[in-house]
């Protein structure tokens, strides 16, 4: 039999433990509806923020290649004669 549930007077839903388990979903957590191709899908929600936007302007903004290298070589406390070929007269 597949899991169901009842919908209480306030529109309610218990999630079944197994359900909730396949999905990974604990307390607190937000679910999405999603309805595709005449079915609605029960999945969890989306982070509303990009996990990335903390890491915006973490790095300096680079013009060129050459920028970039002496920004690693920088980091790495290396030389410029460690430069690759062609690097030293501005390629």
């Amino acid at each position: 039999m597949p899991a169901s549930s009842t919908i209480s007077s306030k529109g309610q839903v218990t999630v079944p433990i197994e359900v909730r388990h396949r999905l990974g979903l604990r307390e607190g957590d937000r679910v999405e509806f999603v309805f595709e191709d005449g079915r609605t899908v029960l999945r969890p929600g989306r982070q509303e923020t990009n996990p990335f936007d903390a890491y915006l302007g973490a790095l300096p903004a680079f013009h060129s290649r050459k920028e970039i290298n002496a920004w690693i070589r920088d980091l790495r406390d290396e030389d410029s004669r460690d430069a690759e070929p062609g690097e030293q007269d501005g390629q």
